[in-house]
Protein backbone atom coordinates (compact mmCIF):
# COMPACT_ATOMS: atom_id res chain seq x y z
CA UNK A 1 0.00 0.00 0.00
CA UNK A 2 1.21 3.25 -1.06
CA UNK A 3 2.25 6.02 1.94
CA UNK A 4 0.76 9.02 1.56
CA UNK A 5 3.08 12.45 2.09
CA UNK A 6 1.84 16.26 1.63
CA UNK A 7 4.42 18.75 1.02
CA UNK A 8 3.11 21.73 2.79
CA UNK A 9 4.06 25.82 2.71
CA UNK A 10 2.26 29.18 3.05
CA UNK A 11 1.32 29.90 -0.45
CA UNK A 12 1.69 26.46 -2.22
CA UNK A 13 2.83 28.49 -5.20
CA UNK A 14 6.42 27.46 -5.41
CA UNK A 15 8.26 25.11 -3.17
CA UNK A 16 5.30 22.48 -2.45
CA UNK A 17 4.29 22.19 -5.89
CA UNK A 18 8.13 21.82 -7.08
CA UNK A 19 7.89 18.55 -3.98
CA UNK A 20 4.32 17.39 -5.28
CA UNK A 21 5.27 17.37 -9.32
CA UNK A 22 8.24 15.49 -8.75
CA UNK A 23 7.18 12.91 -6.08
CA UNK A 24 4.51 12.11 -8.58
CA UNK A 25 6.94 11.74 -11.21
CA UNK A 26 9.20 9.67 -9.60
CA UNK A 27 7.92 8.06 -7.22
CA UNK A 28 4.09 7.22 -7.80
CA UNK A 29 4.88 3.77 -7.19
CA UNK A 30 5.87 4.24 -3.91
CA UNK A 31 3.89 7.96 -2.45
CA UNK A 32 0.67 8.90 -2.50
CA UNK A 33 1.23 13.07 -3.37
CA UNK A 34 -0.06 16.55 -2.08
CA UNK A 35 0.94 20.28 -1.60
CA UNK A 36 -1.21 22.77 0.05
CA UNK A 37 -0.60 26.25 1.46
CA UNK A 38 -1.91 28.28 4.68
CA UNK A 39 -2.60 31.00 2.85
CA UNK A 40 -5.37 31.47 -0.71
CA UNK A 41 -2.51 32.28 -3.85
CA UNK A 42 -3.93 33.03 -7.32
CA UNK A 43 -1.58 30.88 -9.21
CA UNK A 44 2.21 28.52 -9.19
CA UNK A 45 5.07 30.71 -9.81
CA UNK A 46 5.87 30.76 -13.75
CA UNK A 47 9.09 29.51 -13.26
CA UNK A 48 8.69 27.51 -10.94
CA UNK A 49 6.36 25.32 -13.87
CA UNK A 50 9.26 26.26 -16.51
CA UNK A 51 12.06 24.53 -14.37
CA UNK A 52 9.85 21.34 -13.61
CA UNK A 53 8.92 21.27 -17.42
CA UNK A 54 12.72 21.94 -18.27
CA UNK A 55 12.61 18.18 -16.20
CA UNK A 56 10.25 16.52 -18.16
CA UNK A 57 8.03 16.96 -15.22
CA UNK A 58 4.08 16.83 -16.31
CA UNK A 59 2.35 20.31 -14.22
CA UNK A 60 -0.31 20.51 -16.04
CA UNK A 61 -2.51 19.51 -12.40
CA UNK A 62 -0.59 22.19 -10.42
CA UNK A 63 -2.64 24.76 -8.82
CA UNK A 64 -2.22 26.28 -5.06
CA UNK A 65 -4.51 24.76 -2.65
CA UNK A 66 -5.37 25.33 0.84
CA UNK A 67 -4.95 22.62 3.74
CA UNK A 68 -8.94 21.77 4.09
CA UNK A 69 -8.19 20.48 0.09
CA UNK A 70 -5.95 17.08 0.94
CA UNK A 71 -6.15 14.57 3.46
CA UNK A 72 -6.10 15.91 6.90
CA UNK A 73 -4.23 12.84 7.85
CA UNK A 74 -1.18 11.60 5.90
CA UNK A 75 2.00 9.14 6.65
CA UNK A 76 4.48 12.16 5.82
CA UNK A 77 3.84 15.87 6.40
CA UNK A 78 7.02 18.22 5.35
CA UNK A 79 7.11 21.62 5.40
CA UNK A 80 9.25 23.42 2.90
CA UNK A 81 10.68 25.76 5.60
CA UNK A 82 7.30 28.09 6.90
CA UNK A 83 8.42 31.58 7.76
CA UNK A 84 5.30 31.54 9.88
CA UNK A 85 3.63 28.97 12.25
CA UNK A 86 3.61 25.58 10.70
CA UNK A 87 0.22 23.67 10.59
CA UNK A 88 -0.41 20.51 12.18
CA UNK A 89 -1.29 17.74 10.17
CA UNK A 90 -1.78 14.43 11.59
CA UNK A 91 0.84 12.10 10.65
CA UNK A 92 3.35 9.56 11.27
CA UNK A 93 6.12 11.48 10.36
CA UNK A 94 7.29 15.17 10.49
CA UNK A 95 10.38 17.32 8.79
CA UNK A 96 11.13 21.05 7.90
CA UNK A 97 13.14 20.65 5.06
CA UNK A 98 14.27 24.74 5.22
CA UNK A 99 14.30 25.79 1.88
CA UNK A 100 14.30 29.55 1.05
CA UNK A 101 12.14 30.44 -1.53
CA UNK A 102 13.39 31.50 -4.91
CA UNK A 103 10.38 33.78 -5.41
CA UNK A 104 11.79 37.05 -6.98
CA UNK A 105 14.94 35.42 -7.42
CA UNK A 106 16.76 34.89 -11.34
CA UNK A 107 15.36 31.47 -13.17
CA UNK A 108 18.78 29.73 -11.90
CA UNK A 109 17.62 30.23 -7.91
CA UNK A 110 14.18 28.24 -9.18
CA UNK A 111 16.17 25.39 -10.84
CA UNK A 112 18.51 25.07 -7.32
CA UNK A 113 15.58 24.78 -5.86
CA UNK A 114 14.59 21.98 -7.63
CA UNK A 115 16.89 19.87 -7.59
CA UNK A 116 17.58 20.28 -4.08
CA UNK A 117 14.49 19.28 -3.77
CA UNK A 118 14.60 16.20 -6.48
CA UNK A 119 17.14 15.42 -4.58
CA UNK A 120 14.88 15.12 -1.11
CA UNK A 121 12.19 13.25 -2.75
CA UNK A 122 14.29 10.81 -3.97
CA UNK A 123 15.70 10.12 -0.56
CA UNK A 124 12.24 9.63 0.52
CA UNK A 125 11.18 7.26 -2.09
CA UNK A 126 14.30 5.60 -1.30
CA UNK A 127 13.77 5.26 1.58
CA UNK A 128 9.84 3.51 1.49
CA UNK A 129 11.59 1.34 -1.05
Amino acid sequence: MKKTVAFICVHNSCRSQMAEALMKHLGSDVFEAYSAGTEKYPEVKPLALKVLEEDGVDTSELRPKLLDEIPSDVDYLITMGCNVECPFIPCSHREDWGLDDPSGGPIEDFRNTRDLIKAKVLELIENER
